[in-house]
């Protein structure tokens, strides 16, 4: 049975060796099921991603350190002589693409829909794609703030590149693909930070003031003992759709009473001296602090990066805290006032605050998106078991999930 070099998946996979052979044999045993005759397959990875700071920051040009994590999207795949993908996901239905027919795919049609998008995209940015059959599985976990969905596109970038294209195509056109296919097939307003982050590996500080720009940064939590955990509290019941656009909307009316497109071209010292003005025009107070977290949050990130390369871990750990309190006091995205009885997010961050407060170290914060959801906490590996135990008593074992950084992004493994 073919896997991947055993050394290569060291490089990806660490101490998990054993795990990944055993995952890629189980996906190169149901290729072999599913495409009989098609020869030996090639094997791919994409990782899933985390927000490590920088919440809410990226649409008035802010910047993010995001990274990718130690759940991925596997595939096994082998080009084919005509011009159609197959694409069978693990425990969903197969997806047939004719790239000769692309108008007559439909959108909004789930992996359907967001393949022939990502066809399109590449087909209009002049890269060569053509067909191939693919097997795949993740262990990204759907609806939880980890970017299952941009995992997966970076997972096609990766077969299509390393199939079509030399290897050529840069990971920001990746990152534009799955934005493509997002916003124009399934009708999703996703920006590029989780592409990105899903792309390039490891932790990425983002700049989005301008093109998009990106430098990898070596940092891990486990290199100071520490781990993440995800915890998904559960999706509001409510519609959160006006919670998300109010953030960037108001954002954007306080830009623009200060005579600015975004507010990465304004500064916190002009907001306080036209205060009065700002909140006459634009009439919401809320506005004003939302404005406020995104100026010192974009700075916070400028402040991680430097405390990662002096190694200063203390000071990194007080900085995500300081995001974490940010997000709750200021951007307000914990809870949502249409739906004021349901604040999942503030109890899962009151337990953890208890359990924290117990045990001396550790921080944690909303995690994306915020008003239902997912929050982070990192804390120290030896009590990283007492909490994914206290936690599920809350919300489940299967809604906790111990992470760490991976410096590996979407890639072709050797075999």
């Amino acid at each position: 049975m073919s896997t991947p070099k055993k050394d290569v998946l060291e490089q990806v996979y660490g101490k998990d060796i054993e795990n990944a052979i055993a995952r890629f044999e189980h996906i190169d045993a149901s290729f072999q099921k599913n495409f009989p005759g098609m020869g030996e397959a090639e094997f791919f990875t994409a990782p899933g991603r985390t927000e490590i700071i920088g919440n809410h920051t990226d649409h008035n040009g802010g910047r993010v350190i995001a990274g990718s994590i130690n759940l991925d999207t596997i595939g096994a795949a082998v080009k084919s002589d005509d011009d159609v993908i197959e694409v069978i996901s693990e425990g969903y239905q197969k997806v047939v693409v004719d790239l000769k027919k692309l108008s007559e795919v439909r959108k909004e049609a789930g992996t359907l829909s967001l393949v022939a998008g990502m066809a399109e995209a590449m087909q209009n940015m002049g890269y060569e794609i053509h067909g191939f059959k693919l097997y795949a599985t993740t262990t990204v976990i759907a609806a939880a703030g980890v970017s299952s969905s941009a995992s997966f596109e970076m997972l096609i970038c990766a077969i299509v590149n390393y199939f079509y294209n030399d290897n050529k195509i840069p990971v920001g056109d990746y990152a534009r693909i799955g934005q493509y296919s997002e916003n124009h097939w399934w009708n999703k307003a996703s920006g590029l930070m989780d592409q990105m982050a899903c792309a390039v590996g490891g932790p990425i500080k983002l700049d989005f003031s301008g093109e998009i720009a990106y430098e990898k940064i070596p940092f891990g939590f486990d290199t100071y003992g520490y781990k993440m955990v995800i915890t998904n509290t559960g999706k509001g019941h409510a519609d959160l759709s006006d919670d998300y656009s109010a953030v960037p909307n108001e954002m954007f009316a306080v830009a623009k009473a200060l005579g600015v497109e975004r507010l990465c071209q304004t500064d916190m010292q002009t907001l306080l001296s036209n205060l009065p003005k700002v909140l006459e025009e634009v009439g919401n107070d809320r506005a004003v602090l939302r404005a406020m977290h995104f100026l010192n949050e974009t700075e916070r990130v400028a402040y991680m990066a430097k405390a990662v390369e002096d190694k200063d871990f203390e000071r990194i750990l007080s900085l995500i805290k300081a995001s974490g309190e940010s997000s709750y006091d200021l951007l307000q995205n914990c809870y949502t006032n249409s739906n004021w009885k349901e604040q999942k997010i503030a109890l899962a961050l009151a337990l953890t605050k208890e359990f924290l407060s117990k045990k001396g170290s550790g921080v944690c914060r909303v995690h994306g998106g915020g008003f239902a959801g997912v929050i982070q906490c990192i804390l120290p590996e030896e009590d990283c078991d007492a909490y994914v135990d206290y936690m599920a008593g809350f919300f489940g074992k299967e809604n906790v999930y111990p992470m760490n950084i991976r410096q590996i992004g979407a890639v072709h493994l050797a075999r």
